[in-house]
């Protein structure tokens, strides 16, 4: 029996982790939040797409879907449907989001690689649909898609707490890659973007 060919896989080739957060709970002031490993496919110039899972073991469980586009794109949306999606600003500046360093490269290598990547990155805005709520204990995807979003302050989440399990298991250290990340240009963020957190004020 011939092997299915699996051509839609075969563009995936960038893995990013963050943290995303619940959107619905984020305009009630709450931040809960669940991390996130994206395995994205650039499928044009001005869209990329990735798969979300919650772990980078074998057997780990697809949760989610992002789609990502630049600025020209998200300008073009109606109002009410960027709404719907966050900026990547904090996530960046922040640390919080990686692309953990594969084997066959130095540490120094891969520093100025992903500074590059980030240097892109920093400038999308993402749309994120979470289909399983494992951080609740769910056993299988249940109920409704979640739109997820992402924090934009540091008041709005514990990146130590949060990051913790993360930078372990990567070799990682948020504190630094924000240092690093410091020269980025900054990124003049649409007002309708991250809509959840103007609603909650928090």
């Amino acid at each position: 029996m011939a092997s299915p060919e699996f051509k839609p896989f075969r563009s995936i080739h960038e893995f990013l982790t963050a943290v995303h957060i619940y959107a619905g709970e984020a305009e009630e002031g709450k931040t809960r939040y669940v991390e996130a490993l994206h395995y994205c496919a650039h499928v044009r110039k001005d869209l990329r797409q990735c798969l979300i899972y919650d772990s980078h073991d074998e057997n780990a469980r697809l949760i989610g879907v992002e789609y990502m586009v630049p600025k020209h794109v998200y300008d073009s949306f109606p109002p009410e449907e960027q709404k719907l999606w966050h900026s990547h600003d904090f996530e960046v500046k922040s640390g919080m989001l990686i692309l953990p360093k594969p084997s066959g490269y130095s540490e120094e290598e891969w520093e100025v690689a992903e500074l590059e990547a980030m240097k892109e990155i920093i400038h999308l805005y993402g749309k994120t649909w979470h289909f399983w709520q494992i951080d609740a204990g769910h056993e299988y995807p249940l109920g409704h898609p979640m739109l997820m979003g992402s924090a934009t302050r540091a008041e709005q989440i514990d990146l130590d707490t949060a990051l913790a399990k993360r930078n372990k298991i990567f070799g990682v250290d948020h504190r630094k890659k924000a240092e690093a990340r410091e020269p980025l240009e900054p990124h003049e963020i649409h007002p309708n973007a991250n809509m959840w957190w103007k609603t909650s004020n928090f």
